[in-house]
């Protein structure tokens, strides 16, 4: 018996796993992949917004504010790359500066701080190769840049680090409830918790009606981008966006955490919650729109190109609640941007509706709050050479494209829960992430998974059950 059962292991649920987990509870996610942080937190613009954009009075103005003010100290905790870079919301005529001045007021109305319009000159001068088109900007200078997959892997990790557990390939069909919640899932295990939460993403709608009446629906929202090679991580420092529209907060370009540029997303509603596929059209539409933010881009240097899906929500907001019908359900769904920002304040919210609800809350003794991650190019020389003298695999370079070593590897390996495919080592320390998308790396660090695991390498998959990468020998 589970005190809590959370379904889904994005950002959101790791985020309320690793939370609750201060408590003397046992706690669980139920995650129907073979890995955590699949869907939409494995595929966003990386970005921790300021929190000027949302209207004042919704749950994502107050997530988003309180959320970007927790990242700094949570990612030093876990060892996870964040930058507060700030961001810039670029005008690119007179009627966009209106817009601009109606951000700023907004923000600051809400609690974003050190909000202010600046004009072209000021503009040119933070980010020179900007085009001369430009009117001015909304500077905001909390906004940041983190590494999503790793900070919700990092969740994760430290949740199980204090006793929580994380059940894999549980794809969640039945949700009953009498004194408990009886829990079924696609391989027929029964699970039981007092409380449920539901942070299932894009299925949190499908989720949610497995036992409670129909009362939101997700739309999936595809956003395309590219990624550049580091050769283009310097063309801007900031997060910069053109006027928002609509549809979202239109086509950013900005530098990511590793040093590379990323650009994007586009926004088109999809029927089918597992497309991921990326559009030629689409792609030449994001080009041609980023040439108003910047023609120093060399579109040939793009590394990668990929897409997401967005859990748009039919009610316009976050969904953070308990259910007025079936007590102990608690709803944190609708986590479209600003989500990724706004995570680390909806778990504090998730924990203290489910205190309301009943919860016994008391803190652990023994919290383990730090998750250490070695990256091994960031240490000072002196430390190299006594890490590779205590542990001989960290002198064994692997990734020449991002500098990864055997040891990093390894860790990454050791840390996990289930077994690693070739892309969860990649999202966990970066190998194959580099210019040549793993076309080097990637047999060694094949061989490297299967001696760890004591198993074939032909048993190694790419990502997903049955995406095999060799199957025999030639010679």
């Amino acid at each position: 018996m589970y005190d809590v059962a959370i379904i889904g292991a994005g950002v959101i649920g790791a985020s309320i796993f690793r939370e609750l987990t201060k408590y003397n509870l046992k706690v669980a996610v139920l995650e129907k992949e073979k890995d955590v942080s699949m869907g939409t937190s494995k595929a966003n613009s990386a970005i921790v917004h300021a929190g000027y954009d949302p209207k004042e009075g919704t749950l994502m103005a107050k997530f988003n504010v309180k959320g970007n003010e927790m990242y700094e100290d949570l990612c030093k905790e876990l060892s996870v790359p964040f930058k507060r870079n700030g961001s810039l919301v670029v005008a690119h005529s007179d009627e966009d500066m209106k817009t601009v001045e109606e951000l700023c007021a907004n923000g600051t109305k809400i609690g974003v701080k050190g909000l202010r319009v600046i004009g072209k000159k000021e503009l040119l001068e933070m980010e020179p190769n900007l085009t001369d088109e430009v009117h001015g900007a909304l500077y905001a200078p909390t906004g940041g840049i983190v590494g999503p997959f790793e900070y919700t892997i990092a969740l994760c990790e430290n949740g199980v680090t204090n006793g929580g557990e994380i059940k894999l390939k549980k794809e969640v069909v039945s949700i009953k409830k009498d004194d408990v919640f009886t829990i079924e899932t696609a391989d027929g295990e029964i699970i039981k918790a007092k409380y449920v939460v539901n942070a299932a993403g894009l299925y949190a709608d499908k989720i949610h009606n497995l036992i409670c009446k129909e009362s939101f629906k997700i739309t999936p929202r595809s956003g395309e981008y590219f990624v550049m090679d580091k050769s283009q991580g310097a063309i801007v420092s900031h997060t910069i966006f053109p006027c928002p529209s609509k549809l979202g907060k239109g086509i950013l370009v900005s530098p990511t955490v590793h040093g590379n540029l990323i650009i994007g997303p586009d926004a088109i509603d999809m029927e089918d919650k597992e497309d991921l596929g990326t559009i030629g059209e689409g792609l030449d539409a994001i080009r041609e729109a980023s040439m108003h933010t910047t023609t120093k881009i060399n579109f040939r240097e793009s590394i990668r190109n990929f897409a997401g899906l967005r859990a748009t929500p039919s009610t316009g907001d976050f969904i953070v609640e308990e259910n007025d019908e079936v007590k102990g359900f608690v709803d944190a769904a609708g986590m479209k941007s600003p989500g990724l920002s706004s995570a680390p304040a909806v778990a504090e919210a998730v924990v203290e509706i489910l205190d309301k609800a009943g919860l016994e809350l008391n803190k652990k003794d023994n919290f383990i709050a730090k998750r250490e991650q070695i990256h091994f190019m960031e240490l000072p020389a002196e430390e190299k050479a006594a890490l590779i003298k205590k542990n001989p695999q960290y002198g064994r370079m692997v990734c020449r494209c991002e500098s990864i070593t055997e040891g990093e590897i390894v860790g990454a390996i050791k840390r996990s829960f289930g077994t690693l495919s070739l892309d969860g080592v990649k999202r966990r320390c970066r190998p194959g992430m580099g210019r040549c998308q793993g076309g080097f790396c990637g047999p060694r660090v094949q061989e490297i998974i299967a001696r760890e695991y004591n198993v074939k390498p032909e048993d190694i998959v790419q990502e997903k059950d049955g995406s095999y990468i060799l199957f025999g020998k030639t010679k």
